[in-house]
Order: C-alpha cells, then sequence, then structure tokens
C-alpha cells in the first residue's frame, strides 16, 4: 500500500539536494515506494539521500521501502558496510 514514486536519471552529488527535498515532500501516506528501476547513475550520495528519507520519514512516523534498485547503489553500500541500514525491499 502507498504511493509509488519514480526515480529516474542520475542519483548523483549533482542531483542529491533536490532528490533529498523532493522525496522527503512526497511523504504523505504511512509507507512510500521508491522505485529506482529508472536510475541510470549513482554516486556515495544516493546513499545519503535514501538515509535522509528514511530518516525524515521515521521523524514523521512513516516507512519507506526502495523497489529495484541499481546493482552499483547496492555495491556501493556493500562496500560502506551500510546493507543492512537500507530500507526494507532494497537488498
Amino acid at each position: 500500500a502507498g504511493d509509488c514514486l519514480q526515480v529516474s536519471g542520475a542519483m548523483t552529488l549533482r542531483d542529491a539536494t533536490r532528490l533529498l527535498e523532493e522525496g522527503n515532500a512526497a511523504l504523505q501516506d504511512a509507507e512510500t515506494v521508491f522505485d529506482l528501476a529508472a536510475v541510470d547513475s549513482v554516486d556515495s550520495s544516493a546513499i545519503a539521500v535514501i538515509f535522509g528519507w528514511l530518516r525524515q520519514a521515521r521523524e514523521q512516523g512513516k516507512t519507506i521501502r526502495i523497489i529495484h534498485p541499481p546493482a552499483e547503489l547496492l555495491s556501493l553500500a556493500d562496500v560502506y558496510g551500510v546493507s543492512e541500514l537500507l530500507p526494507p525491499g532494497s537488498k
């Protein structure tokens, strides 16, 4: 249940502030699903954006889920040792 938000293009440092703000503004239901299937490039700031969404959702008593995460995102999370901290559905 909840909204499914399509994220597309780059999740890189250049786009991080905009993505964080847009994602936080979209947290309206009890659960928000972020679909990353159309994301074509990531860097470590993508993890920071996801953690920002997660933090904002928790502050509002809501949850998020990430579906179709790019393999590069999962690899970065492994390298940084934060895979277990990603929202449900991210793995």
